[in-house]
């Protein structure tokens, strides 16, 4: 019954009408914000910060429209290209990578550094999604069904961890691990991975850098070392209280400006927005992103096509996990990890992934009744 409405192409007229505007409103906001936050860290310039973030969100929110026009099969095609590119990208990071910060994370393009391990966040939810889309019921409850997704997930994360970055590694294999659950794996199989994981977590103590273990003891423990490793966690904690309900106002943040809250552009530019503006101007932020994740849910809960319904799921855990790790992280409630705040932290890769994956998950909510060829769970 559905279907037959959709029988034809839709013109890109038709599917810029179908656009969920508020969604899109919800975006605008928190970049708007980002750009405000960025403007006071720069000390009321638009320099060194904002105007890059404002070049780069009016770039990346026309590579948006464009992706959520496309014809949705054309993603559903390329699933495994963009997954293949983008492993070479990252293989090529470990050969020939820029080091920053002592990490060997990313591609020197010149005109930008890009930073493959946040594209692998969208390529692999296509892979993954396309993999699931073609396999039965039957087929994903057997060993032999899994081993394939299961090694094409371990192979990036495993190389991102060599770059050193274990935060966005694990972001990759916990929205992995949703994927898995939401096409049936049993839980049998999770608790059995999960066993292994925490006996072996003893062995894999002695090979992490000795700066993750800092972060996990200071995380423990924020006083041990109150100059060092605990210095960005301790002074975030008092830029979150300080701010009180209301905040100290625009520009008016005494700990950024006096350069006591390290990282104040990127990793913790919510304890920034937090003193400025308050408990009230931090919620609101956290609102706007509940209310994107909410949409997001509900898209793949009214999207009939398996591989539609996957490749929202997993883009929009995704999107959860940058902003849960990084609020988490500098209440205190998570060890430090190098996860930016989207569309609020300055950054370019990260803008244009996130804003890629609200293009894509755009596009499969305005063609949530095309038929690809699966349509449901059980097929």
């Amino acid at each position: 019954m559905y279907h037959s409405n959709f029988s034809r192409r839709l013109s890109l007229k038709e599917k810029f009408y179908r656009l969920n505007f508020a969604y899109i409103l919800c975006i605008v906001l928190l970049a708007f914000i980002g750009i405000l936050t960025l403007y006071s860290a720069g000390g009321a310039s638009m320099v060194p910060w904002a105007r890059n973030q404002l070049i780069r969100f009016v770039f990346c929110f026309g590579l948006m429209i464009v992706l959520a026009v496309m014809d949705v099969k054309i993603y559903l095609k390329y699933s495994y290209l963009a997954y293949f590119a983008v492993l070479l990208l990252l293989i090529g990071v470990e050969i020939f990578g820029h080091v920053g910060m002592g990490a060997q994370r990313w591609i020197d393009l010149k005109l930008f550094k890009l930073q493959p391990s946040e594209l692998m966040k969208i390529s692999m939810v296509l892979f993954l999604a396309k993999y699931f889309h073609a396999s039965s019921l039957h087929q994903i409850r057997t060993i032999k069904g899994i081993i394939a997704p299961l090694l094409m997930a371990l192979f990036p994360a495993l190389l991102i961890i060599l770059q050193p970055d274990l935060g966005t590694a694990l972001m990759l294999l916990f929205t992995t691990v949703v994927i898995f659950f939401v096409v049936g794996v049993q839980i049998w199989k999770f608790l059995i991975v999960g066993s292994s994981v925490l006996a072996l977590a003893p062995i894999a103590w002695h090979f992490l850098h000795d700066y993750q273990k800092n972060r996990v003891l200071t995380f423990l423990n924020p006083e041990r070392d109150p100059l060092g490793s605990g210095y960005h966690i301790i002074q975030a904690k008092i830029a979150l209280g300080s701010g009180g309900v209301f905040g100290k106002g625009f520009l008016n943040g005494t700990q950024s400006y006096l350069n006591f809250l390290p990282e104040k552009h990127t990793d913790f530019i919510f304890t920034m927005l937090c003193e400025e503006f308050g408990m009230v101007g931090g919620g609101f932020v956290i609102l706007l992103n509940l209310i994107l994740i909410i949409y997001g849910y509900m898209f793949a809960y009214r999207i009939t096509s398996y591989y539609g319904k996957l490749v929202v799921i997993g883009l929009n855990t995704n999107y959860f996990m940058y902003v849960f790790i990084n609020i988490a992280m500098v209440l205190g409630m998570l060890p430090v990890v190098g996860i930016p705040l989207p569309l609020i932290s300055y950054g370019g890769t990260v803008m244009l992934s996130v804003m890629a994956s609200f293009g894509i998950i755009l596009c499969m909510d305005i063609n949530h009744h095309v038929n690809l060829g699966r349509q449901s769970f059980n097929d």
